[in-house]
């Protein structure tokens, strides 16, 4: 059953003063491999700009990268969809290894930290490979939802594995990295996926008005089941309410937009509306 709903969501950027931009690399549209259906999809820019172009990162991703000719004192860029959140299942084989991706088969596995790091954290566990590999993953995922304590961070970067287990607490992408590298460390292929989380708003007078972040989560190459998407905030497993729009095998190259600019004060605003549409 058809479920379509319009995301617009707007990231701006103000500064103290007029700035020259480097390029700016934006991954804000979901890739071709995404599950669900993108019926429209719409990006604009501001101020005017001297050029964009549109490419396939080596990941897959859809990017998107523009250039400024002029100096400017504010930058935004404003992203309008109708995305399909028809249920399906995340566990039938739907996202398959293509063959750039198993290319990338080693970045996917690289270790991302010492052993000793993680070693406590997995013994605490179980030390034995009880269940398949699907049920092991998914006690890991929730084990992590349950463990860290969930804040939201506006600061830019990603914690350390270390980091996050010595505070007990971790953003959506710190928790997700963590994952990753026990991932790693159990001998799987993963990487990092930056998305949107699109959910029922708790406003109930409302019922076709949604609650939409900028979000994150692992996903991890399962035997069986080719890519699966696992929510260390939740313990759930990925699925329709997740629209990914970059994966990577490190945090920093799937970041929604990224680039250089002069030195300056800057105030950040994210600006994110969902709701459903009713066909006729």
């Amino acid at each position: 059953m058809s479920r379509p709903v319009l995301l617009n969501h707007r990231t701006s950027y103000r500064y103290d003063r007029m700035v020259s931009l480097g390029p700016q690399t934006i991954r804000l549209r979901p890739p071709s491999r995404t599950r669900n259906a993108i019926i429209t999809y719409a990006l604009s820019i501001g101020p005017d700009h001297a050029g964009l172009d549109w490419h396939h990162d080596r990941h897959g991703n859809m990017v998107s990268e523009v250039r400024f000719s002029d100096r400017m004192s504010q930058f935004v860029v404003d992203v309008s969809m109708i995305v399909d959140l028809a249920p399906y299942d995340p566990l039938d084989m739907g996202v398959r290894s293509s063959d750039g991706e198993m290319a990338l088969d080693q970045a996917y596995r690289r270790p991302v930290t010492e052993d000793a790091v993680l070693v406590p954290f997995l013994s605490a566990e179980d030390a034995s490979p009880i269940g398949s590999p699907l049920e092991r993953l998914s006690r890991l995922a929730r084990r992590i939802a349950t463990r860290l304590h969930y804040m939201r961070r506006m600061e830019p970067g990603v914690w350390t594995p270390q980091e996050t287990l010595k505070r007990e607490a971790g953003s959506c992408r710190d928790s997700a990295w963590l994952l990753i590298a026990l991932a790693r460390h159990m001998g799987y292929a993963a990487r990092f996926v930056s998305g949107y989380l699109i959910e029922p708003s708790a406003l109930q007078a409302d019922p076709d008005r949604l609650t939409c972040d900028l979000h994150a989560w692992a996903e991890i190459l399962v035997p069986e089941h080719g890519w699966v998407g696992f929510d260390t905030t939740s313990g759930l497993i990925a699925a329709q309410n997740h629209i990914p729009l970059a994966a990577s095998d490190t945090p920093d190259a799937a970041a929604p937009i990224s680039g250089l600019l002069d030195q300056c004060q800057a105030e950040f605003d994210v600006m994110m509306q969902a709701h459903f549409l009713h066909r006729a």
